[in-house]
């Protein structure tokens, strides 16, 4: 089934009795030639793009929960290709075109909206910095732009330039950055990857691996046993505990880091803003809310939920930059698991165990990636040897002492 603007009024006029299944519920075979642990955005783009870029056949998907239940709907919505260093700049651009092409290509709407990202500046050392990065980022093919506090002023009038404490001087932004619908990425991807043939098959927990003579032969699961020619793990926050089953030390920790929701307010954020004196970044929902988040819980947890201190921290933050915020009332709260890396990068690699691999330590970036994520995973499955846009995020720069991702 294709969605459409006439499909929508058709089943509008005829009861919607005519909508089916967004994705089919497969029953795991015996064997695959490509399996996937993890149902979140990473692991089900790369089970898309494995199909439709290379022509994979034998996929499937496996995921602990249900598809969405993960980090993929619980995140703060941002995308954004601002880095400054080669090894990231140019995956996370590429990210980016795939997500101005995502609905086009899935035929789904993410509700994709570029309504921009700002930096703001509140130090001379500060605005030196983002001078560097937006220059980077230009150097890369990305768009970059240092506003002055004049133009910050115009497009957010409610900015309190002159304050006392934090003052802004400028900002970096990046027009094309903006929101996606978190948990409609997973759904959109789940449907285009099972019209491709990928069987996804929820509530699925992989229990251990079968590894003979130094090659993974496939997964014990709570639905059986599946083998595969290719098991790729793809879980995000729970990757420390998933390859401990195969007896692998990863060079990540996994902490908490909380989002949180207010009520629905009138239009009152055109786009994303982040608060440079503090770690705190906002933007407005399409229902309203404001959207925000701020500094990992400090402590390693695999708990879905955070601490008051780092509450109140995040709080602090939006009340330093947004006071009008004080009156607000926060709807919701939640907690995601963060994989964090040793230097603030992810890896997609083969790992030592043959035919396993592995993707995580997106710290960060996570949720930003996901295409590019899924389409540098499937390249590396299928061919063995990594993407161009992921050539800086093997396993090996940790021994070698490499510094430029």
């Amino acid at each position: 089934m294709r969605y459409s603007g006439l499909r929508v009024i058709k089943e509008a006029l005829t009861g919607h009795k005519g909508w089916k299944p967004t994705w089919r519920d497969a029953t795991p075979q015996n064997h695959y030639d490509f399996l996937v642990i993890g149902g979140g955005g990473h692991g089900l783009a790369t089970a898309y793009y494995l199909a439709r870029n290379h022509g994979a056949k034998k996929i499937a998907v496996i995921e602990k929960g249900w598809i969405g239940g993960g980090n993929v709907g619980r995140n703060t919505t941002i995308v954004r290709s601002n880095y400054l260093l080669d090894g990231n700049e140019p995956f996370y651009e590429h990210s980016l075109k795939l997500w101005e092409g995502l609905e086009q290509d899935l035929n789904y709407n993410a509700m994709v909206s570029q309504r921009g990202i700002l930096n703001l500046v509140h130090s001379d050392a500060q605005r030196d910095a983002f001078t560097r990065r937006g220059n980077a980022m230009i150097l890369n093919g990305a768009d970059a732009d240092l506003m002055s506090t004049k133009d910050i002023q115009k497009r957010y009038p409610f900015l309190n330039v002159t304050d006392a404490r934090f003052p802004i001087k400028g900002g970096l932004a990046q027009h094309r950055g903006g929101t996606v619908r978190h948990d409609a990425v997973a759904w959109g991807y789940a449907r285009a990857a099972d019209q491709l043939g990928v069987d996804i098959i929820q509530n699925c927990e992989v229990l251990g691996f079968r590894i003979e003579s130094g090659k993974c032969l496939g997964v014990e699961t709570s639905r059986g046993y599946i083998g595969a020619s290719k098991v790729a793990s793809c879980v995000a926050g729970s990757s420390g505990r998933l390859m401990a089953k195969a007896e692998m030390r990863l060079p990540i920790e996994s902490h908490v880091l909380q989002a949180f929701v207010t009520e629905g307010l009138k239009p009152i954020l055109p786009g994303v803003i982040t608060f440079g004196a503090g770690h705190f970044y906002c933007s407005q929902s399409d229902k309203g809310g404001i959207v925000f988040g701020g500094d990992l819980d400090g402590y390693n947890s695999y708990a879905q939920r955070g601490n008051l201190p780092v509450v109140e921290d995040v709080c602090e933050g939006a009340m330093a930059i947004f006071p009008m915020l004080g009156r607000v009332r926060l709807l919701r709260m939640w907690g995601g698991i963060m994989d964090m890396s040793m230097d603030g990068s992810p890896i997609i690699d083969q790992t030592h165990i043959d035919s396993l691999y592995f993707n995580g330590g997106w710290c960060y970036g996570g949720f930003k990636a996901t295409p590019a994520s899924g389409w540098c995973y499937a390249h590396l499955l299928a061919t063995d040897t990594p993407h161009e846009f992921a050539t800086a995020f093997r396993f090996d720069r940790f021994a070698k002492g490499q510094n430029d991702r």
